[in-house]
Formats: C-alpha cells, sequence, structure tokens
C-alpha cells in the first residue's frame, strides 16, 4: 500500500517529540519539494530578512531548522557561522547538504540544547513554534544560550500564538528585563500564488534583544 502524503495538517496535529520524530524522518528527503517549493514557502526568508534589518551577526542558532531553508536565507545575507539544532537528525542531515552550517545539533527543545551559556549572538527560528510543536516554555532556555544583546527573530504562527498565550509571555519577560525592543510584526508564511487550505496563514516573528 502507498504511504500516505504528509500535509501541514498532518504535521499541525503532531502530539509528542516522539511522534515530532517519526513524521519528520519520513518527511526530510521529500519536504523541500513536496512542501517548500509546492507551497511557496516564504517564512525562513522573511525571518533572515528581519534579522538582518535589526543588525543580527553570528554566531546564530537556528532553532527547529529543518532542512536548512533559514540557514541558507541567512547566508545569502552574509551572515555566519550559523549552527542548526533540530530533533529530527534526518532533516539535519538535509540541512548539512545545503553547506551553509558550521554545525548541527540534535535536541529536543523541551529538554533544553546542549550547548554553553552564552554561546551565540543570535537566534532565530522559522518554523518551530506552530500547532503540533513547541510553544513559548522554551524561551527561557533559549535565552540562556544567547550573549547579552543578542538579537532574536522567531517566527511564531499567529493564529497558534493567540491561542497559546505567546505574545503575553514575550510582553511578560520583556517587563521583566529579560528582553528589550520586542516587535512583533505579522508577515505571510506563503507567496501570493499559494493555494490550498493554509494558503492566507500568517506568522508573527518576534523580534528583539536579550538584555
Amino acid at each position: 500500500m502507498a504511504q500516505k502524503p504528509i500535509t501541514l495538517t498532518t504535521a499541525y496535529g503532531l502530539e509528542t517529540p516522539d511522534h515530532s520524530r517519526q513524521l519528520y524522518a519520513d518527511w526530510a528527503e521529500s519536504y523541500d519539494r513536496s512542501f517548500a517549493q509546492e507551497t511557496g514557502y516564504i517564512l525562513p526568508d522573511q525571518v533572515a530578512g528581519l534579522f538582518a534589518a535589526a543588525e543580527g551577526c553570528g554566531p546564530v542558532l537556528d532553532v527547529g531548522a529543518g532542512t536548512g531553508l533559514c540557514g541558507v536565507a541567512l547566508n545569502r545575507r552574509g551572515i555566519a557561522p550559523i549552527d542548526a539544532t533540530d530533533i529530527s537528525p534526518e532533516m539535519l542531515a538535509q540541512a548539512l547538504r545545503k553547506d551553509v552550517y558550521r554545525d548541527v545539533i540534535e535536541a529536543d527543545l523541551t529538554v533544553g540544547v546542549p550547548v554553553p551559556r552564552a554561546a551565540y549572538a543570535g537566534v532565530v527560528s522559522s518554523g518551530t513554534f506552530t500547532h503540533g510543536h513547541v510553544g513559548p516554555e522554551v524561551l527561557p532556555g533559549l535565552l540562556r544560550l544567547a550573549r547579552p544583546g543578542a538579537v532574536f527573530a522567531l517566527a511564531v504562527n499567529a493564529r497558534f500564538s493567540a491561542r497559546s498565550g505567546f505574545a503575553s509571555a514575550l510582553e511578560r519577560l520583556q517587563d521583566g528585563g529579560w528582553i528589550r525592543n520586542l516587535t512583533l510584526p505579522e508577515v505571510a508564511i506563503y507567496g501570493a500564488k499559494a493555494t490550498g487550505p493554509h494558503s492566507a496563514d500568517t506568522a508573527l516573528i518576534a523580534v528583539f534583544s536579550k538584555v
């Protein structure tokens, strides 16, 4: 029997880290073609553009890097070095092939990324903070990995943000003196020619600096 095609709806329905590992193991080889190209997925470029506009620089950690689309967009803007972290070793293998990463780190964000404190001058993410993946509970751990003054550009699915209280969590971090200069511009996830049930979806890109 032919394998049922993997769709965004499948990814949005993930419930556990093990479910994520299995889905992305199956999807990794075809992800760029069957998802990114076919849907006109522009969110990684949106994130890289806003990170660069905020004068972000390397070393950068690409969180939930997947097959490396955001790393490619950062590299195109001259930003380096870049490390990638993802829960899926198969996705990271695809990312390595793009030859834009210094290192790749397999990690579950809900457990933590095994790198030293204050290792990075920038942190980006372009697909991890969404339905079926992870929420604002991992933000303190990401802040631990960043140097004072580090620039963040984190894409958050707009509907997921409303449901999870993501924007409110960021505002509490700013009020508590952990981050500063928070902005939340809303951008398209897919290009103008995208079709399908999620073609009009948007994301908030949380741009801020660590205090």
